[in-house]
């Protein structure tokens, strides 16, 4: 079986606060008739299509800070940024944004898409990589004020926690324990490994992608910051080995972005990303989201092993 990304309880539209709900209505202008909840991701949240009285269509995700604290989070976070990217940015419209103290709610352009189908195809898979390349290029410089890419040089700290507590590393590839200190130092480094003047996504993997008849459009922002143009790729091939895809080295040796690419910055991201998915997979799971750690875990093994293979 492919990981599918499906790992978040959806709340249905008849679930939401009326308050919430009546803001919507009254924001787009026409009652809600029908809504359809959507699958993939992990928001344990609203994310539906709705259609609205008057024929049109659109999406909306929404999340309490009562159940969801770090969803509300990142949905305010990503309204501040969709409402400033481009019109020319591969990316749904932001339509109207609110919700209130205890609540967050976002409305979007629908898009006639769906995310790749899993496992990948070769075809969707070019597709979707030469649309990565197109919106690091369009994204050069950053066209929106963002903080670095490492602006929090401590969210991706895995190796240094398992270093700290050596005997959780043990839970690993038997190679970890006895790389603990080199995978720490390389870890440490990622920030500066990162730089750049690349507004990057962030959080690139299938469920974060649709494609349509003509277009690849990437939604769900909250991470988007300014960074390496190799970034994003890099972070997104750990899932797309997991789900059925290419090995990492393949699509790097042949990518043109990876092409200008430091690699010694390269491989201390890289370490970054595995230590996160790795390390993270050994703790609780969060509220509302049991099945993440599995998630993180299915990403960290590629990730490793793609490190693993950089490094002898």
């Amino acid at each position: 079986m492919v990981w599918d990304g499906v790992g978040g309880g959806r709340l249905g539209w008849a679930e939401l606060p009326d308050t919430v709900r009546e803001s919507i209505e009254v924001a787009l202008g026409s009652a809600v008739v029908d809504a359809a909840s959507q699958p993939g991701g992990f928001s344990p949240g609203l994310a539906a299509r709705l259609r609205l009285a008057d024929g049109r269509r659109v999406f909306a995700k929404a999340g309490s800070a009562t159940n969801s604290p770090h969803v509300v989070g990142f949905h305010r976070r990503e309204a501040g940024i969709a409402g400033r990217l481009p019109a020319h940015v591969a990316a749904p419209r932001l339509l109207w944004s609110g919700g209130g103290d205890d609540w967050a709610a976002l409305v979007f352009a629908d898009v006639d898409g769906h995310p790749p189908p899993l496992p990948w195809r070769a075809a969707d898979w070019t597709r979707v990589h030469d649309a990565v390349v197109r919106l690091a290029r369009d994204l050069t410089p950053s066209p929106v004020e963002l903080p670095p890419v490492g602006a929090d040089p401590d969210s991706f700290s895995g190796w240094r926690s398992l270093a700290a507590d050596p005997a959780l590393a043990t839970e690993l590839d038997p190679w970890v324990s006895g790389n603990l200190d080199r995978l720490a130092t390389l870890e440490a480094g990622w920030p500066a490994a990162a730089a750049g003047e690349t507004l990057v996504h962030g959080d690139l993997r299938a469920d974060n992608i649709l494609l349509t008849a003509d277009r690849v459009l990437f939604v769900d922002w909250p991470h988007a910051a300014v960074g390496a143009p190799w970034f994003d790729l890099l972070g997104m091939l750990p899932s797309v080995a997991m789900q059925g895809g290419p090995a990492p080295a393949d699509v790097w040796r042949d990518s043109p972005l990876a092409a200008g690419a430091d690699p010694d910055a390269v491989d201390s991201v890289l370490a970054a990303v595995a230590g996160f998915f790795l390390h993270s997979s050994l703790l609780p799971a969060p509220p509302g989201l049991p099945t993440l750690r599995r998630f993180q875990r299915l990403q960290g093994e590629p990730a490793l092993d793609w490190l693993r293979s950089r490094l002898t």
